[in-house]
């Protein structure tokens, strides 16, 4: 017992007087001889270990570590360390394992865990070997046998640095003929292509083909090693997707095939057609309550395609641009409003630009100002609208926990259709002496 007590204490002290040269030490180890360095640590000395580890290594040892244990190390650890730690663990333990974590850890490791449905995130692999910088030559070859005879093989051995980002690649010839004592870090390959794991996997697949390559480590935003994803995975899920992309387009599900029976095609096609329609109708409405209006002049029913479309087309790229700040985590909670607030003012610039033009194109048309003024101003309202609308609808969706991908762009349409026909036919009554 005494044996123990002082080797804990002088383990305990390497790790007070150079962390991570002893934390990268442990990645050298096996499973269960790091699994009792840690278990022997103070709680705050263990969770610097653990966010000094290697994440595949980190997420043996978490996993073999008693619960109370690992409840005390996963709630210190920073949610991004712990999300990749988890994400390295099999669907089925890692939900068990974050269902013992306090609510708001657990919402701040889940967020980080969820990938985008077209992204690389969803489909990389996890199984890859990396060592950080500082580890000697003969203790990686040594690791890297160990875990060939156990049936643990990869492709690519990788290196990382201090902060887990990716720095460079190993070859097994080069290390083979260097010194045992020469540590990772100087006969790495530091050229390595490399892929974020938001990016859209149809870019990558052609990105893949291009370059020939069978593999390729997926990093975060930040350059820290997540996984690996391998071409012949992913052309495969690319040609399967643009199928999908193509149905739901056109409002169909992914998962309608050329022959699904018909009960499962009208069950996923009628209900998005019923919103549309529910949407046309409001637009309907708005129209109907000018009726008059538009029977004295009727030049106005001319015009009202063209300020839904250019309101829908504004809104479509505002939407655009903040939903890809959604999926690439580009917006921080503190940056909403600002964003919004962009979005707003360009929709104005836009407004006054279009509208101008329009109403230029009226006044000629039809030989009368007073009509270009009114379809100009319910341009640049319809185009202000659209662009505040376009940055609010995702980010309120995302808020209040819905899917903003799937219903954004019907809400869009439904508002700038709404409003623009009331902003151009409330102005056209406004001026109504002055059209007839």
């Amino acid at each position: 017992m005494k044996d123990n007590k002082a080797q804990l204490s002088i383990i305990n002290k390497y790790f007070q007087e150079d962390p991570v040269r002893a934390a990268h030490t442990i990645e050298t180890m096996s499973a269960e001889e790091a699994v009792e360095i840690i278990k022997g640590l103070p709680i705050t000395v263990a969770t610097k270990a653990i966010g000094l580890i290697d994440d595949g290594i980190a997420s043996e040892i978490l996993k073999k570590l008693p619960r109370s244990v690992f409840i005390k190390i996963a709630e210190h650890l920073p949610p991004p360390k712990a999300a990749s730690i988890f994400l390295r663990l099999d669907q089925e333990l890692r939900q068990s394992l974050i269902e013992l974590l306090d609510e708001k850890r657990k919402k701040a490791i889940t967020d980080i865990l969820v990938y985008p449905q077209d992204s690389i995130g969803r489909i990389m692999s996890l199984d890859f070997i990396a060592f950080h910088d500082d580890v000697k030559v003969k203790d990686a070859i040594g690791k890297i046998r160990d875990l060939a005879q156990r049936g643990t093989a990869s492709s690519y051995v990788y290196v990382i640095n201090p902060e887990n980002r990716l720095i460079g690649v190993l070859n097994m010839r080069d290390m083979m003929l260097s010194n045992g004592d020469s540590a990772l870090h100087t006969v790495m390959r530091s050229n390595v292509f490399t892929v974020n794991c938001f990016a859209d996997r149809e870019k990558v697949a052609n990105e893949f083909s291009q370059r020939r390559f069978f593999a390729a480590p997926v990093t975060d935003q930040e350059g820290r090693l997540l996984g690996v994803v391998r071409a012949e995975q992913l052309i495969g899920q690319a040609q399967e997707e643009m199928a999908e992309d193509i149905q739901k387009i056109f409002g169909v599900a992914a998962d309608e095939k050329a022959f699904s029976p018909i009960s499962f095609s009208l069950r996923t096609r009628l209900p998005w057609l019923h919103v549309n329609l529910l949407t046309a109708f409001m637009a309907a409405m708005v129209v109907a309550a000018f009726e008059d209006l538009i029977a004295k002049i009727t030049v106005l029913a001319v015009f009202l395609p063209v300020v839904a479309g250019q309101g829908g087309n504004a809104g479509a790229q505002s939407l655009a641009i903040v939903m890809r700040g959604i999926v690439m985590r580009e917006i921080p909670a503190q940056k909403v409003k600002s964003l919004i607030l962009k979005e707003t003012w360009i929709g104005i610039v836009n407004g006054l630009t279009i509208g101008l033009v329009t109403g230029l194109v009226a006044w000629i048309w039809q030989g009368n100002p007073m009509l270009g003024v009114v379809i100009g101003l319910g341009m640049l309202v319809n185009l202000t609208v659209a662009g505040f609308a376009g940055a609010m609808i995702p980010i309120t969706l995302k808020a209040a926990g819905f899917d903003p991908a799937q219903s954004s762009n019907i809400i869009l349409t439904t508002i700038t259709d709404v409003m623009g026909f009331f902003a151009f036919l409330g102005f056209a009554v406004v001026f109504q002496r002055y059209l007839i």
